[in-house]
């Protein structure tokens, strides 16, 4: 058994786990945080993806010792009690994601990629969410609710968020 301790959604937490535990099977079976799917296990479907030091992880190929000393932010540190993040209004306005399964890797790769780049082209946004597979519907309101939380982060549009 190892300690594995980070910053997980702005709260230092710490497990003991195996070392050969993943960050994934860290974040749903010790912290109970079941945001971050389970889907291909391989890290081509992006279900998993985190973010990681500021930058998007697929938390299925990351073993949890890795982010030891890290900072982890999961879709539940994204939005607070009362209010959503710009992304997540975004995505709820244009009706962007159906069944949700792959949504919060969807809306953390898209938040790395404002993060970098808050005015980011449909090419850029197509290339950041290239690594999340969404078998429920088109890309195309996924790409153009981006497109409207970048607008809404710059404050070019007010911010509708909840």
């Amino acid at each position: 058994m190892a300690d594995v301790t980070m910053i997980v959604n702005g709260e230092t937490r710490t497990a003991s786990v195996p070392p050969e535990t993943t960050l994934l099977k860290l974040l749903r079976d010790n912290f109970n945080l079941t945001g971050a799917k389970l889907g291909c296990d391989v890290g081509d479907c992006g279900a998993c993806t985190v973010i990681v030091d500021g930058k998007p992880v697929n938390a299925c190929l990351m073993l949890a010792g890795q982010a030891d000393g890290g900072a982890v932010l999961t879709i539940e540190g994204l939005a607070t009690i009362d209010r959503l993040h710009p992304l997540q209004k975004a995505f709820e306005d244009h009706a962007s994601l159906q069944c949700g399964f792959c949504g919060p890797g969807i809306i953390l790769s898209a938040k790395a990629l404002l993060d970098e780049n808050p005015d980011p082209t449909i090419p850029e946004i197509r290339d950041a969410l290239s690594g999340n597979l969404c078998r429920c519907t088109g890309y195309t309101k996924i790409i153009a609710a981006v497109q409207d939380a970048a607008r809404a982060l710059r404050g070019e549009i007010a911010d509708k968020a909840a």
